[in-house]
């Protein structure tokens, strides 16, 4: 069903086969429905400060890390980066407004998912631009046994967020394996590019407020319209 996909990658690269070894999951609207309150919480806490800030470009924005998206709206609002006061208050701010809504819940079927890749004994990373708190303690609550420390790139680990391709490369290098032996899971435009510019093959979910055409656009390999599509189809592109 989706081998055409998978050939147009093999041959593009020029490499002699793909199997994925590892699966690379990125965090918000993957494995958590998260982004419908990372994206208010944004908008009301740049508001505050009088910064005009959109609940669509939280979305759009979903994979930087916080400091980068604060300087993006710096620069547009006021043509300068922000003070690195000015990120801590911000960023304290989004961080208050985002644990008002309570527990961010499990995406369905992404702990369907995850069994089944362990099953099939591939590597499981994450890949997050997210630095917040509560989700990422959630890991081990929500999937126990799944993410292991070692296999994890966070908004900590990296100097460059997504769309940079940091992340997925520190990710890479920790796992030991090459492009072609790599899958990402990803659902954010910045968050396809950023895998798209290391190299690797990416199926997008749409979980988000996007018509698909923003996902094919970002570079992904497969769009689907949800971890439930993904799910279902797994078989398919292995």
């Amino acid at each position: 069903m989706f081998s055409s996909s998978i050939q147009k990658y093999i041959t593009d690269n020029n490499f002699a086969t793909f199997t994925a070894k590892a699966i690379f999951f990125d965090m918000d609207g993957v494995l958590f429905d998260s982004m419908k309150f990372h994206a208010p919480a944004w908008t009301k806490a740049m508001n505050d400060i009088g910064i005009a800030f959109t609940e669509y470009e939280g979305y759009m924005n979903e994979g930087r890390t916080g400091h980068s998206t604060i300087d993006l709206a710096f620069n547009r609002e006021h043509g300068r980066n922000a003070t690195e006061a000015e990120k801590q208050e911000i960023y304290r701010l989004k961080s208050r407004y985002f644990e008002t809504y309570g527990d961010s819940p499990v995406m369905p079927f992404a702990s369907d998912l995850l069994q089944k890749v362990k099953a099939e004994k591939r590597e499981i990373y994450l890949v997050t631009g997210s630095g917040q708190a509560s989700l990422l303690d959630g890991l081990q609550v929500h999937f126990p046994g799944i993410f292991k420390k070692e296999r994890m790139v966070t908004a900590f680990d990296v100097t460059h967020g997504k769309p940079h391709p940091e992340p997925y490369l520190q990710a890479l290098k920790k796992s030991g394996l090459t492009p072609a032996e790599v899958m990402v899971v990803e659902n954010a435009p910045l968050g396809v590019e950023s895998a798209k510019a290391a190299g690797l093959f990416v199926i997008a979910v749409n979980t988000g407020p996007f018509d698909e055409k923003v996902l094919w656009d970002s570079g992904a390999d497969i769009v689907l319209s949800s971890m439930q599509e993904l799910y279902e189809k797994w078989d398919f592109f292995l």
